[in-house]
């Protein structure tokens, strides 16, 4: 059902305008919804390759797999001879090789929630950061150096409502330098995307 995936709102289209802009290589967009970012990399970044799209929830990969499907060449049944990208289920990076992929982008949930509600459908895990926000930011920066290649590039969307330098100051510990991409205000939060290299590089 398309109320269970996270539908392309203004920070899909951050991170897609960071994406065109910067993406190249292998590129692996993680925790991808409705496969919307994934699908304008495939189609529209120049320097891309390649895309893959993953994602926990079976909806989403679901609703991915209809988009990537999408598009000019599609048949009347909606199918192509190859789709833009590839969906893969699962958590974060785990599913993926070391050193895969030369640019990783990533859309967190990113909401703080108060613990004391229970967000358990999956249109509430595409929505829910944990009481920090962060719950999910923290251990993708644990482990995303991993399927990165030697020069590989991180895109990352942080909202103000998760604590910017928090994320950041965990971002270095982890072994990352920044730089901002693309930064929009709103009313009520600002949204970055971050780009995160190894500090080796």
């Amino acid at each position: 059902m398309e109320t269970r995936v996270y539908q392309p709102a203004e920070d899909s289209g951050l991170l897609a305008s960071a994406v065109l802009e910067r993406g190249r290589g292998r590129l692996l967009e993680v925790g991808t919804g409705s496969g919307w970012v994934a699908a304008r990399a495939a189609r529209e970044a120049d320097d891309v390759s390649e895309v893959v799209a993953s994602d926990l929830s079976p909806h989403a990969c679901r609703a991915a797999r209809e988009r990537a499907r999408e598009g000019p060449d599609a048949d009347e049944a909606g199918r192509t001879p190859t789709t833009a990208f590839e969906v893969v289920r699962g958590s974060l990076v785990e599913p993926f090789a070391a050193e895969t992929f030369d640019t990783v982008a990533f859309n967190p949930p990113y909401l703080p929630t108060d613990p004391d509600n229970e967000w358990d459908d999956w249109m509430e895990r595409a929505l829910s950061g944990g009481e920090s926000g962060r719950e999910l930011v923290d251990p993708f920066l644990d482990t995303v150096a991993r399927v990165l290649t030697a020069d590989g590039l991180v895109l990352l969307l942080v909202s103000s409502l998760t604590g910017y330098d928090e994320v950041l100051s965990y971002a270095a510990n982890c072994g990352f330098d920044h730089e901002v991409v693309v930064e929009e205000s709103y009313p009520f939060e600002t949204l970055t995307v971050v780009g995160l290299t190894p500090k080796n590089n």
